[in-house]
């Protein structure tokens, strides 16, 4: 009997409740005061609460639920979850499905071991959860989840959500002030647009399960390069392997279910490297998606006896894995604000937006480098195809052309938009894009939106969009205090819009950013921040102005920025300090005894021809096994050097001070440790060498 096929329409969201299911399965007055509510931003009356909660158990025990989870984001970079059945007793025997109004919209879950920095103490337990309704909910796994945001006992935010939240209300309010003065009052709200890429890697399960290092730590804290890299470009954009097919329909299947709207996926520039990416949407609910993303594509990959790699490094000297951020502003009314006009510079509006994100990334470029700092991120960033730590931006030269004249004062006479021609007169005619896009950017606009391409593979996309949306939004707000007490809008206008082009083009660069002159010219010239390793680039958190501007916004307190501070800190160093750990472990246990027992094989043999012969050549047996002598000596030495290091942190009096030491000290070692452990792989028999090489991770998946 074959199965009923489902089309995509009806896969898509078949497990989210939607907009349209509250329509269908709510009474029309209640339905009414929910859109009021989150029109106007006020909270549910009790009442409604109830019939939607209702309503929202119906519909997921029709799918297959059971229990229910207030879903959230800690400051983990993870989900957190706990799951409550729907039965409550009724009698001696029986029981009820119920979801109240009160579950629905808070919980109470023991936040005594999520990271708090501070902000409560350690012995204090309780932590809440309150439904998020602009985000919907959905049933995986036969439990229906809530989205929520995540707070203490004293009301400070323990989640990622809730600042994401305060910063897009942030940028619609200042948004709209700038729309006002331009005579639009058709739209209402304005929301950041995101669309992120998601890059991973596959490996086979049964190599990983091999490697103490992935397994502990995400990502090879050994290994030498293989014969065959990246190098002969085959593999980016290559026909897809029947293994990993299956592995990305079953992905896309599952994401449709619960609302993730994949579209492209592909081969990366690395062996085994893929990506995938979604269509965009607000900012806030495709920090949800993605989230999901991550998460399902572990899952997914387990099912097919293949693991997830979302490490932002997880092979040296190969291409890391990011998550480019796609980020822009678009009204109610469907309008992008960085979408030009018929010319770029007869578009005023277009580009007072575009000269407040200038302004903006010059201004907070130290918050967006630290948004997006991590222990791995480290590894990425300035390697092998991944944008420096500097940021910049890339505009291209036909709108850097227009700023030039703005800021000069001279007519511009620039390229005119042209149409490309196929040659053949059956093929749709393309508008063409008078500027190529730039890879090596860091911040690079291409056509309607800011590329942010500094995002880890690992990280939420949270810390990025909260820095980027308050810094615009900042930028906005001066502009409307100007602007909204001008005596001439449109000279006070062209003189704002020269203003930020003097002040803020050291920030613009449309050229190489992989040079290593451009990081000379950006610090040396331009005064640029440079801020390579996360204890360089965390601490300036706490910059006044920093401060200043997140706190005016209400985006955090100032206790909540010092406990982020100190929890990105703390998440780094025990990062390190895993790996760190991690290569001692395999140094002593696996590597070393595996080049000790090549070397004593080979000593063997050449007592062996020695006892037949006792004049017989055996150069090369015993020149190995000198050579594998002296890196046994050497792996021990460091091995040693590296485990000192680690217990002297102990000694740190402050996370900022630990962290600077696993900076100046640790990350240095490790890296000596790795040096000599990897050329004795390159000397030791296969036979002999302990764990899967990158040449067997990278070509192992069919």
């Amino acid at each position: 009997m074959n199965e009923k096929v489902t089309s995509i329409p009806e896969l898509f969201g078949s497990m989210v409740f939607t907009q349209e299911q509250m329509r269908q399965r709510l009474p029309a007055h209640i339905y009414d005061a929910w859109q009021q509510c989150l029109v106007q931003g006020t909270s549910l009356d009790r009442s409604i609460a109830d019939e939607i909660a209702s309503a929202m158990k119906d519909w997921a025990i029709e799918k297959g639920a059971t229990h229910y989870t207030h879903w959230f984001q800690p400051m983990t970079g993870f989900t957190a979850e706990k799951h409550d059945s729907f039965i409550a007793p009724q009698g001696p025997t029986g029981v009820l499905m119920e979801l109240s109004g009160k579950e629905l919209s808070r919980g109470e879950a023991d936040a005594s071991s999520f990271p708090s920095g501070g902000l409560r103490a350690t012995f204090e337990a309780r932590g809440y959860t309150a439904w998020d309704p602009t985000s919907y909910a959905f049933v995986k796994d036969k439990t229906l989840y809530i989205p929520t945001i995540f707070c203490s006992y004293g009301g400070e935010t323990l989640d990622k959500k809730t600042p994401l939240l305060r910063s897009m209300k942030l940028l619609d309010t200042q948004s709209i002030r700038i729309l006002r003065l331009f005579g639009n009052t058709e739209a209402q709200h304005v929301t950041a647009q995101v669309g992120p890429e998601q890059e991973y890697f596959l490996i086979d399960k049964e190599m990983y399960r091999r490697r103490e290092d992935l397994v502990l730590c995400g990502r090879t804290l050994f290994g030498a390069r293989p014969p065959k890299g990246q190098e002969l470009d085959d593999h980016y954009y290559g026909a897809i392997k029947p293994r990993v097919a299956e592995f990305m329909h079953e992905l896309d299947q599952e994401l449709w279910k619960v609302g993730v709207p994949a579209k492209t996926e592909h081969n990366e520039v690395a062996p085994a490297q893929h990506e995938v990416a979604q269509v965009y949407s607000d900012a806030n609910s495709t920090c949800d998606h993605n989230q999901l993303t991550m998460e399902f594509l572990k899952k997914v990959a387990d099912r097919h006896g293949l693991v997830c790699l979302l490490h932002e490094k997880p092979f040296a000297g190969v291409n890391g894995s990011g998550k480019h951020n796609n980020w822009s502003m678009a009204t109610d009314t469907g309008v992008n604000l960085l979408s030009p006009g018929e010319t770029p510079y007869e578009n005023a509006q277009f580009l007072l937006f575009l000269c407040a994100v200038i302004k903006a990334v010059d201004d907070y470029q130290d918050l967006l480098r630290l948004s997006v700092a991590t222990a791995g991120n480290d590894h990425r960033l300035g390697a092998n195809e991944a944008p420096p730590a500097v940021v910049s931006i890339f505009l291209g030269d036909e709108l850097m052309g227009i700023l030039d004249a703005i800021e000069n004062d001279t007519p511009y006479s620039g390229t005119k938009k042209t149409t490309m021609k196929l040659g053949v007169d059956v093929l749709p005619r393309f508008p063409r894009d008078t500027t190529d896009r730039n890879r090596t950017s860091p911040f690079a606009f291409t056509g309607n939106k800011f590329e942010f391409r500094m995002l880890g593979s690992s990280n939420s996309i949270a810390c990025a969009n909260i820095m980027l949306n308050a810094a615009v939004a900042e930028s906005l707000k001066i502009y409307a205090d100007r602007l909204e007490g001008a005596e001439d809008f449109e000279t006070a206008l062209h003189d704002m819009i020269k203003k930020t082009i003097k002040d803020h083009k050291r920030i613009i660069f449309n050229g190489n950013g992989y040079d290593a002159t451009w990081i000379k010219e950006a610090t040396e010239v331009r005064g640029l921040c440079n801020y390579p390793t996360t204890p360089d680039c965390m601490p300036h958190l706490l910059d006044k102005k920093n401060v200043d501007m997140l706190t005016a916004h209400k985006i955090y307190s100032v206790s909540e920025i010092q406990a982020r501070c100190d929890i990105m800190l703390e998440n780094y160093c025990k990062a390190v300090i895993i790996e760190a750990n991690t290569m001692v472990d395999m140094a002593r246990k696996q590597i070393l005894p595996a080049v000790e027992g090549y070397a004593a094989e080979l000593a063997a043999s050449v007592a062996a021809k020695k006892a037949v012969a006792p004049n017989l050549a055996c150069a090369y047996e015993t020149g190995l096994v000198t050579k594998l002598s002296g890196l046994t000596d050497q792996i021990a030495e460091k091995t040693d050097e590296l485990e000192s290091a680690v217990l002297e942190l102990k000694n740190a009096e402050s996370v900022k001070e630990e962290s600077f030491a696993i900076r100046d000290t640790i990350l240095g070692k490790m890296a000596a440790l790795r040096a000599v452990a990897d050329e004795a792989e390159t000397q030791t028999s296969s036979d002999y060498w302990p764990f899967p090489t990158y040449g067997e991770l990278l070509f192992g998946v069919k």
